[in-house]
């Protein structure tokens, strides 16, 4: 299994003005980031992040699916995606910000419960909003 997360490098730096999309794609790549760090307790093969710029192509680092939507009766290839390859070779895609930060946490949440470290990321209050309504069931004790 593996799985690519793609962003627009200028939104991420900031150079588009969106302060939220800025730090919800902060908060993916630090996401992706130590999922690739503990990638082998969920059984993944690689992680891939892919930081595209205006002046290329932006194809995809290995996974190949590119994303896209109609704006003003073009087609305009999403700067944004994650793409999930299963065991089965089924590729699942997502291309909302929320749901590619939710399933992001996913996997750390996965990766938390198998481990003894901290494997927590310092979201910003944008993204810990939207993963805390996802209720993906980090805390352990929630049972009791």
């Amino acid at each position: 299994m593996r799985i690519e997360l793609r962003v627009c490098q200028h939104c991420l730096d900031g150079d588009h003005g969106n302060e939220r999309r800025t730090a919800l794609l902060n908060d993916m790549v630090d996401c992706a980031e130590r999922i690739k760090e503990y990638k082998e307790v969920i059984d993944l093969d690689a992680v891939h992040i892919r930081k595209v710029r205006d002046d290329e192509p932006g194809k995809p680092a290995a996974l190949p699916v590119v994303s896209a939507t109609i704006q003003n009766d073009q087609v305009v290839l999403n700067d944004t995606q994650l793409v999930a390859e299963g065991q089965d070779g089924n590729m699942l895609v997502y291309t909302s910000p929320d749901d590619v930060l939710t399933v992001l946490a996913g996997n750390l949440d996965e990766i938390s419960k198998a481990v003894t470290d901290d494997v927590t990321i310092d979201l910003s209050p944008v993204g810990a909003e939207i993963v805390s309504q996802a209720d993906l069931g980090a805390n352990r004790d929630r049972d009791r």
